[in-house]
């Protein structure tokens, strides 16, 4: 029997999932459009459990610079390579929760008592096969979208390539340990209500505002 709480988990990403990639691929005006609204929620929930005013304003700036970067990560090198970013934070989450709650093992931080050391292991394990599978899938596809010539990003370094993973992997996993210590601090278990199953936007999507500058500064400066 599956529990409550993962049938919740996967009926929400069978829904999100879809309409990530649907507004992804469409005008830039459109998703800007889409942005916006995610911005706008990610930031109502990060005022609801930030405290202090100076962690609200630092709070502000950083969820700005990380969705203006997102903006700019899909224009410069097209859809394919922001999905790639997402695949490898959503991984990293998926991984970090299965093997955590199957493996379990010794805690990995007080701060999020969920977390667990094999759940760590889990995470990196299915970004780096799933970021991998997905890159070789995409240079498959490379002769077929020759029109997006001028977006495409030459993956050809396989060692730079795991590097890559590992490093948006890490940074998504310390990005959900970051958001984990201010819930923790407002004593509360979710930054809201809004997706059933995960609990507030910023619960689903902390690994990956994390993960989005440094995935721009990774490609900018090593591809």
């Amino acid at each position: 029997m599956i529990p409550k709480e993962l049938q919740k988990r996967i009926l929400s990403s069978f829904i999100l999932i879809p309409m990530v990639i649907f507004f992804l691929y469409q005008s830039s005006f459109i998703f800007i459009f889409f942005l916006i609204i995610i911005y706008l929620l990610t930031l109502y929930e990060w005022l609801n459990i930030s405290k202090k005013i100076l962690i609200k304003l630092l709070g502000i700036l950083y969820i700005s610079l990380s969705f203006y970067l997102a903006n700019l990560l899909r224009d410069n090198y097209g859809p394919y390579v922001f999905f790639f970013v997402l695949i490898v934070s959503i991984s990293t989450d998926i991984g970090g929760y299965f093997f955590g709650k199957i493996i379990k093992g010794p805690k990995l931080i007080k701060i999020s008592p969920n977390k667990t050391y094999s759940g760590m292991i889990g995470s990196f394990a299915l970004s780096l096969v799933l970021g991998y599978l997905y890159l070789s899938y995409y240079k498959s596809l490379e002769p077929i979208n020759q029109i997006y010539s001028s977006q495409l990003i030459k993956f050809n370094n396989i060692f730079l390539i795991l590097i890559i993973i590992f490093i948006i992997s890490g940074i998504s996993q310390i990005g959900d340990l970051i958001i984990s210590y201010f819930k923790r601090l407002a004593n509360v278990k979710n930054t809201g209500t809004l997706i059933p199953g995960h609990g507030g936007l910023l619960d689903r999507i902390d690994g990956i505002i994390f993960a989005i500058p440094i995935s721009y500064l990774l490609f900018y400066y090593l591809i």
